[in-house]
This record gives C-alpha cells, sequence and structure tokens, in this order.
C-alpha cells in the first residue's frame, strides 16, 4: 500500500537535504524552553523559591497547554505551510526565553511566561513534520523522522551544558539569553520555501479520525509511561540504595540508547513495505518488559530495564509520526496533531500518576503500573490499527 501526495525531490537533492536540516534544527530549537527550564531548576529554584515538586507541576502544566494547542496549531500549520509556521516557532521560541531573562522574577511569572509559549513547542514540532513529508523522499523519509526525534535528546544535552557552562558561571538568566541569541540564529537554518501550495483536502469520508484519535489515545499512555524514566530513574535507583552517581550515569546510558533507538526505528522503517504501527505496538509492549524490571531489586534488573525501557519503550514516538504523515499525505500535520494530542497529554499527566503511586506506595508499585500502562498503550495501539485498515480498506477506490 503506498501513499499518494505531492512529489518530492530525489535524495540527490540538496533542497531535500536542506529541508531536512532545518526541519531537525526547529525541532531541537522548539524544546528548548521547557528542558533549558528542567536543567536550570537548582537555581531558578534557589532564588525564585520552589522545590522539584514545583518543577514537576510547571512541567506537567506545559505538556497540558501543549495537548489544547496541538489541533488547532496543526490547522495553522497545514494553512500557512512549513516554512512560514517554522519561522514563527522558532522566533516565538526566541522571544519566550529573552521574556523569561528579563521578567521571570518569581515562580507563578515563570510559569505564566512557559506556558505562553508552549504553542511555539506544537507549532515547531509539527511544522517539521510538514515539511519532512512535502520535501524528503519516501525512501529516506522514515530515518528523517527518526533523526528528528532524536533532536529532543539533543536539546536535553544541550540545556545539560548550559548549566557549567553559563548557570554557575555568570548565572542562569544569561543561560535563557544564550539560548535566545541560538534561537534566533536557527532562523538562518529554517526551512525555506516559495509559495506554498496544500494538497488538496481528503473527502470527509476519507478522514481516518476515529482510527487517529484511538492511536492518539495509545500514544498517550505510552508517553506518559515512559516520561517517567527521564524524570524518576534517578531517584528510583538512589531509593534502592544505588549511589547518585552511578544512577546518574545510568541514566545518561538510557538517553544514548534512547537516541540510537530513535534512529534504528526510521532506518528500519525505510527498509519496510509497511506494518510501522504494528511496529510501534511491538515497541511498546517489549519496553512494558523493561519498565516492569525496573521493580526488581539488583544492579542487573536496572540495566537491563534501562535499555528496554529507553531503547523501545521511548524510541517509538518518530516511528508513529512517519506512520501517520505516511497514511496521511494530504494532511500531515492536521493528522500528526491528532496524535502529537495524545503525547502531550501523556506528558501532562503520566509523571504527576507515577509520582502520586510512587509517594503513597513505592516506586516499585509505580514502576509495576507504568509497565501495565505500556501494555494499554500497545493495545490501543493494535486496535487504531485496525481501525486505519478497516476504514481503508472501507474506503478503497475501485481499481486502486
Amino acid at each position: 500500500m503506498t501513499p499518494t501526495g505531492a512529489p518530492v525531490a530525489e535524495s540527490r537533492d540538496t533542497g531535500a537535504v536542506r529541508a531536512a536540516a532545518g526541519a531537525i534544527t526547529v525541532t531541537t530549537v522548539s524544546v528548548l524552553p521547557v528542558f533549558l527550564t528542567g536543567a536550570l531548576a537548582v537555581q531558578l529554584g534557589d532564588e525564585l523559591g520552589f522545590n522539584p515538586a514545583g518543577l514537576g507541576l510547571v512541567v506537567a502544566l506545559y505538556f497540558g497547554v501543549s495537548a489544547l494547542c496541538s489541533l488547532p496549531v496543526g490547522r495553522l500549520v497545514e494553512r500557512w505551510g512549513g516554512a512560514t509556521t517554522s519561522r514563527i516557532a522558532v522566533l516565538g521560541v526566541a522571544v519566550v526565553m529573552l521574556v523569561l531573562a528579563a521578567f521571570a522574577d518569581s515562580y507563578v511569572s515563570l510559569v505564566a511566561i512557559l506556558l505562553c509559549g508552549a504553542w511555539c513547542n506544537v507549532m515547531g514540532q509539527l511544522a517539521s513534520n510538514l515539511t519532512l513529508s512535502r520535501s524528503v523522499p519516501a525512501h529516506r523519509l522514515g530515518l528523517s523522522f527518526g533523526v528528528k526525534q532524536a533532536a529532543i535528546p539533543l536539546a536535553t544535552l544541550l540545556a545539560g551544558a548550559a548549566v557549567p557552562a553559563v548557570a554557575l558561571t555568570v548565572g542562569w538568566r544569561w543561560a535563557y539569553v544564550i539560548a535566545s541569541g541560538l534561537a534566533v540564529l536557527a532562523l538562518f537554518g529554517a526551512p525555506r520555501g516559495g509559495e506554498y501550495v496544500r494538497a488538496p483536502k481528503p473527502p470527509p469520508g476519507e478522514r481516518a479520525t476515529l482510527a487517529l484519535a484511538v492511536l492518539g489515545a495509545g500514544s498517550g499512555l505510552g508517553a506518559g509511561a515512559a516520561n517517567a524514566l527521564g524524570i524518576f530513574l534517578v531517584a528510583a535507583a538512589v531509593d534502592r540504595g544505588i549511589g547518585p552517581g552511578t544512577a546518574g550515569l545510568v541514566l545518561t546510558f538510557g538517553s544514548m540508547v534512547g537516541f540510537a533507538g530513535r534512529l534504528l526505528h526510521g532506518w528500519l522503517a525505510d527498509r519496510r513495505e509497511g506494518g510501522h504501527v504494528a511496529f510501534v505496538a511491538g515497541s511498546m509492549a517489549i519496553g512494558a518488559a523493561g519498565l516492569a524490571l525496573l521493580a526488581v531489586p539488583g544492579t542487573p534488573a536496572l540495566a537491563i530495564g534501562t535499555i528496554l525501557g529507553f531503547g523501545l519503550g521511548w524510541s517509538w514516538p518518530g516511528l508513529m509520526q512517519f506512520a501517520v504523515v505516511r497514511l496521511n499525505p494530504s494532511a500531515p500535520a492536521a493528522a500528526s496533531a491528532i496524535v502529537q494530542t495524545g503525547v502531550y497529554a501523556g506528558g501532562f499527566a503520566g509523571p504527576i500518576a507515577f509520582g502520586f503511586v510512587a509517594a503513597h506506595s513505592s516506586f516499585e508499585t509505580a514502576w509495576l503500573a507504568a509497565a501495565a500502562t505500556m501494555v494499554a498503550a500497545a493495545l490501543l495501539v493494535v486496535v487504531g490499527r485496525r481501525l486505519l485498515l478497516a476504514h481503508r480498506a472501507a474506503h478503497a477506490a475501485p481499481g486502486s
């Protein structure tokens, strides 16, 4: 089953390479505000007066607002095109970080400013999806989405590097100023485009909205469970008696595995004819086993659980976006916005639920609950795939 849509240039076309590089640049910059805020949490908390629970709340609210913005922003991206909305998103990020540097003088103001910029991340992500779908040849599209999603851990590394390099030397406000300057520079690398020509909208009967909504729900559960890895892995390891330094190295190792896993998912996708959504479900199911292993005492279980959790349980977002875009070539941003709404909702609810269970029971119970949630996510993705197949069969044109 081959997707139809606007023709794309061959892989040797430098325009496709430039567009892909621009999409990756936009993705990296778009997520900087929230990750930089997390990296600067100690310095921000000391001056603005909040604790780790306050940080968890602001991150949860950020993703909650992102979920609310996703559908309307997706429609704007489809209307204005990837090049224009990429620049709007990057410029918005630059302004938000500059405002944080100048006016964040209390916890309330920090939260308000950060939430006002949540739409920038949403627009940057969806604009990049549209740019890739319109500019990258079909046989390289899976890898391009894998690299795009791998850019998110890259933003985490940049944010972490800002702490010793800037925050501990000249202060956290300058970290935001420098990041704002990087965002302005990223404007020169943002995708370029002439007149944007939208693909014709599919007839209402051809929009698999229900299937996409189910996939979004599954993605949300999966994201909610997997987000616990990055947020709580170190604390959970220390709670079981592992040294903080070792626990930090485990998290770093897991992040590297997740980075490689996202690239591998994309590379493999370009070598399959189909079955991408089923591959996402399988990845979630094996990732659930990794989360369950984190509830088992001992360093071997921690190491294997981290590898499976990051390498499979949290490396599927790029593959899911690729699959949705490939199946909806006439409206890739709007279609991926439906699924992305679930991912953002999971980013909002997942850490809150995990923290509640860990605080009122134990980390072991919380990991088992996260594993069960991931299994439920895999099952929902399977259901969503069946709905997609049934929908496509019902609306297939004679002779197609």
